[in-house]
């Protein structure tokens, strides 16, 4: 897999209406759902079954869940050397633990989902690069 083909992947959900827990192209999906849908296209079955979460999951507990399983299952690379492909995870708040992704697909530009949006293109902004909590590439990625 190339990040090309991450690119093209996660492309190819835009304007895919968010729906929480969701992860189904063109229908609705969640960010964690678009990672999800994105890891099936490219690399096969899900690694890990996802259990069910609140919209505040991340708000309320002082695990970092979603950290941790991206430690598992993804390659952890430093979030100053993240190119595009990677994934990059955010913590919402300080002190709480992440609880968005995105994939990064270019110089400043990530593609996401979020309340209330569809699946879309985002500048990332100094709003955003200062709640990055993680960046990641995908296994098995050629470079």
């Amino acid at each position: 897999m190339k990040r090309a083909d991450i690119i093209a992947a996660a492309e190819g959900w835009l304007g895919t209406p968010y729906q929480h827990q969701a992860s189904r192209k063109g229908a609705g999906t969640d960010c964690l759902g678009l990672l999800r849908g994105i890891w099936r296209e490219l690399v096969g079955a899900e690694p890990q079954e996802t259990p069910p979460y609140t919209p505040d999951w991340a708000d309320v507990s002082a695990q970092d869940t979603l950290l941790d399983v991206a430690r598992r299952h993804l390659v952890e690379v430093p979030i100053g050397e993240a190119r595009a492909g990677d994934v990059l995870l955010f913590r919402m708040g300080l002190g709480c633990a992440a609880k968005h992704c995105a994939v990064l697909t270019g110089p400043g530009q990530i593609i996401h989902a979020y309340w209330g949006r569809n699946v879309c293109t985002t500048r990332l902004v100094p709003w955003w690069e200062r709640r990055i909590a993680g960046a990641f590439s995908f296994p098995g990625l050629e470079d």
